[in-house]
């Protein structure tokens, strides 16, 4: 299942929501146009390798730089090929422009690093001993993920299902979505916890990390009392068609 849009209609220009996105592709144009060598050293320096913590005497034989911390936010904008930014920009758009209404434009920046921060934490804390670097805005994304899933209950998302190579399109409850996807992600980390040597390339703990720093903290960073572009009267039926009606 991919999402393709939902049916909140944003209030306000998603400022930092498109700021992020134009950050992680002028990064990532960066990436493409380094050879492969800088581009391997780009990823254990700005990326989070585990072992690089938990292992301080091997960190220092390799090389890494003592008690450098920034990897835990430069990884965010990091990204290891055009499918990885494709999707996860594609992703924020549908559930950022949407959390960043409720929590104004520099709320939403600190919530979706924080998220992303900590994410990379519950990483480290479920690879210890991994010495393969993770790069990747999922982490922050799953937590803008959380957020929406408790801010907009009653929305629903255009999905698509290849199903024998043919995309089929169905409207779900977003909340539907986001349960299943989550579910997965625990599943499929627990898999990875079980059989290491089976399951590998994503980091799901990660995922799993941000969704849930998302829904514990996104309360912080609502501004209720922020003024909002009223709707048109074209746009308030749109609205209405969301919530249900008794």
């Amino acid at each position: 299942m991919f999402p393709i849009q939902d049916t909140v209609p944003g209030r306000n220009p998603p400022i930092t929501t498109w700021a992020i996105i134009l950050a992680n592709c002028g990064i990532f144009l960066l990436e493409i146009s380094l050879p492969e060598q800088g581009l391997h050293q780009l990823f254990y320096l700005f990326g989070i390798v585990p072992a690089r913590y938990t292992h301080p005497e091997w960190a220092a034989y390799v090389g890494f730089p003592v008690d450098n911390y920034w990897p835990f936010l430069t990884s965010i904008f990091l990204h290891g090929s055009w499918f990885h930014i494709l999707a996860n920009m594609w992703t924020l758009w549908i559930f950022g422009n949407n959390v960043e209404d409720r929590m104004g434009p520099l709320g939403f920046l600190l919530f979706y690093l924080l998220c992303g921060i900590g994410a990379g934490v519950v990483h480290l804390a479920t690879n210890p001993a991994s010495t393969v670097p993770t790069v990747g805005a999922s982490g922050a994304i799953a937590g803008v993920m959380g957020a929406y899933f408790i801010l907009f209950p009653y929305s629903r998302l255009i999905i698509v299902v290849p199903i024998f190579f043919w995309p089929f399109f169905l409207e779900i409850p977003a909340v539907s979505y986001l349960l299943i996807w989550f579910l997965i992600q625990l599943f499929s980390g627990t898999a990875a916890l079980a059989t290491p040597a089976q399951v590998g390339g994503i980091a799901w703990w990660a995922h799993i990390g941000g969704f849930l720093c998302g829904l514990l903290t996104f309360a912080l960073f609502i501004k209720t009392h922020r003024p909002r572009r009223r709707f048109e009267s074209d746009e308030k039926a749109f609205e209405d068609a969301w919530i249900p009606h008794k």
